[in-house]
């Protein structure tokens, strides 16, 4: 009978020791998931333009249509960070596949420096995939000084196989949103509630001489 005993609490301390390290794998693994979903999330967005996030380009598109649509650019900063922060113009008119390059100047009025991050979108969603940027200072980190101002380029161009998609061949307006967060290690702290065009005014944005 005690051998017996004996046999059976071995049995189910083995049997506690494998759930227990079943259970621990299982936690661990979703803390890995968890913490690589973010940039597999991000970078399946730029891939595809998901969720109305423009698509990362490294050639111009080669063809250029007599259709033009119209680009918005939106300028807001987080009242935590309290930059200025405009577009050199509110919006373009451009020629589907053409390449276009627009300037931002955003400035820290402030009287200590200040590191802040940029993160963006496109409106309408749709529109995401066929938004191709060849450059931008989107994700990442300025630290301005007190009383600093830096100018920043975006490149763009619109796929010309956005007139051949019924849902978005009739797109006239596309607006690409930025907002500037206060940021540590790179990353945005999203605390603060953006304000809409920077609230303060930025002196006109004059692009530097190539």
């Amino acid at each position: 009978m005690t051998q017996t005993t004996e046999t059976n609490d071995a049995t189910q301390a083995r049997a506690v020791r494998r759930t227990v390290v079943t259970c621990v794998s299982v936690v661990a693994g979703m803390i890995g998931l968890a913490y690589a979903s973010v940039p597999l999330y991000d970078l399946f967005c730029r891939i595809t333009g998901f969720g109305g996030t423009p698509i990362v380009g490294t050639a111009e598109a080669g063809t250029i249509l007599d259709e033009t649509v119209k680009v918005r650019f939106d300028a807001n900063v987080s009242r935590d960070l309290g930059w200025r922060f405009a577009a050199e113009a509110p919006q373009v008119e451009v020629r589907i596949g053409e390449t276009q390059t627009v300037f931002y100047r955003v400035s820290n009025p402030a009287e200590e420096p200040r590191a802040g991050v940029a993160t963006f979108n496109v409106t309408p969603a749709v529109a995401g995939q066929y938004f191709v940027k060849l450059q931008c200072f989107c994700f990442t980190e300025n630290t301005l000084a007190a009383g600093e101002t830096m100018d920043s380029a975006v490149m763009f161009y619109i796929d010309p196989a956005i007139v051949d998609d019924p849902a978005a061949r009739d797109i006239s307006t596309i607006t690409l949103s930025y907002t500037y967060f206060p940021s540590k290690n790179g990353e945005p702290l999203e605390g603060g509630e953006p304000i809409t065009n920077a609230a303060a005014p930025v002196p006109t944005v004059t692009p530097p001489t190539l």
